[in-house]
């Protein structure tokens, strides 16, 4: 390092022993000089050997020295170190991987090696930024090869693909211990959904990943759980799921909103009897355009707003049928549709505005869903369903690192679960307990 340099670090350190409490941690005019500084001696700011590697390599051998210092317990050069059992050994050179880059330390030694470094341990390569780095890039759905080149080429640090699957896979334990923690014991309302991924297992193929997001009784946002299928969606391997939730303390819950999925709301009632099922308006709509010509589909949705909007469940009957004496005839399979899930499809006309605005679709949880997808696509496919989980679970972490989003939850349904608290007389309030 440069004598400007190294000149102005002294200042540094002579500024961080001020005693006054209100100063602040970094003094800005220094920093502003130290920079001036290395700019005149034409050293760079970033990349190795620049600026803010030096410092890095400084801090963290100072923070090093601190350490063995706290372990030898007196200072370098202390004479009351003379005749103690153990004492400094040198240091060992050892280059880890920053932020900012590929930088050199030296990490100092005791002669009995029982010295034990905490900010970079023993074999330890990468600081945590850079894992941190790596677990946000693997979460927004960049592979591995595709981590290793973004740090190489902006970062200049050599991260092998081994490594970064090495530091992913220590999130397995975290999402262990996730998808069993205990649950609430009373939840307003849980949607349920499934997305498909590409699994290869001997072959490629579409495999669900179910998932479960509720509203607490406080209005925030939970997901609940992340499980992969083994073949097509079924009401079957829900059960299972609703079991599990049950088991982990969701003792009641007040509605469910999920798919026409045949069969699920009668696993739901053998799980929580007391809870609405509401079938989403929106995978209802999805499904009758399926029936339909592609010209026909703006008429049809046009139709069928009178049903959805009705303000009583004899208004939508009225409606639904005026819109089956009109397409009924041409197309029989989208009125059968809404007559095979007409019990599941009417039960949120019964409630306030504010309830039916929130549960009359799955929209809440589609937006995670697309975050989901959005990760999966840029994977392609993943080589086991461990890996599909772990995408997932990556990408569901990193949904609201603010927690903004969570304001915005409890902002929206605050209106919601007040109407929630009078029509299903007071079962809310176990959970707030």
């Amino acid at each position: 390092m440069s004598d400007v340099v190294a000149a102005d670090v002294v200042d540094t350190a002579a500024v961080a022993k001020r005693k006054d409490a209100k100063a602040s941690a970094v003094d800005a005019e220094l920093v502003g000089q130290l920079v001036a500084s290395a700019r005149a001696n034409g050293l760079q700011l970033t990349g190795e050997g620049g600026l803010l590697a030096q410092l890095t390599k400084m801090v963290v051998e100072s923070a090093l020295d601190g350490e063995i210092t706290d372990h030898l317990g007196y200072d370098h050069g202390d004479p009351a170190g003379r005749g103690t059992p153990n004492s400094r050994n040198g240091t060992r050179s050892k280059t880890v991987v920053t932020d900012v880059g590929p930088v050199e330390i030296d990490v100092p030694r005791d002669r009995d090696a029982s010295f034990e470094p905490q900010i970079v341990r023993k074999r330890q390569r990468r600081l945590n930024g850079v894992e941190n780095m790596v677990l946000s890039l693997s979460a927004k759905g960049l592979t591995h090869g595709e981590i290793s080149a973004h740090l190489r080429e902006v970062y200049g640090a050599e991260v092998s693909k081994q490594t970064i699957s090495v530091i992913t896979d220590k999130v397995l334990d975290g999402m262990a211990e996730w998808q069993n923690r205990p649950l609430d014991a009373v939840y307003p309302v849980i949607f349920l959904d499934a997305i498909h991924v590409k699994i290869r297992d001997g072959k490629v193929a579409n495999r669900p990943i179910y998932v479960a997001l509720a509203v607490t009784v406080d209005g925030t946002r939970d997901i609940l759980g992340l499980w992969a299928g083994d073949g097509g969606e079924g009401a079957k391997f829900w059960l299972q799921i609703l079991t599990e939730l049950r088991n982990r303390g969701a003792g009641d819950v007040c509605m469910l909103v999920c798919d026409g999925l045949k069969g699920l709301p009668e696993a739901i009632e053998q799980v929580w009897p007391a809870a609405v099922v509401q079938t989403c308006v929106v995978h209802l709509l999805r499904a009758s355009f399926r029936y339909a010509a592609r010209q026909h589909w703006d008429a049809i949705a046009k139709a069928l707003k009178p049903i959805y909007t009705a303000p009583t469940e004899s208004a939508a009957l009225e409606r639904f049928y005026e819109f089956s004496e009109t397409w009924g005839t041409k197309y029989p399979a989208i009125v059968k549709l809404w007559e095979n899930s007409w019990s599941e499809f009417v039960p949120f006309l019964a409630f306030d505005t504010e309830i039916r605005r929130v549960v009359c679709s799955t929209n809440a949880i589609e937006s995670v869903n697309a975050r989901i997808r959005r990760a999966v696509r840029a994977r392609g496919h993943f080589p086991n369903e461990q890996a599909a989980l772990k995408c997932v679970y990556l990408a569901i972490m990193a949904l609201d690192p603010t927690g903004a989003g969570q304001k915005r939850w409890v902002t929206r349904w605050k209106a919601a679960l007040n109407a929630f608290d009078i029509t299903f007389d007071g079962r809310l309030s176990a959970g707030r307990k």
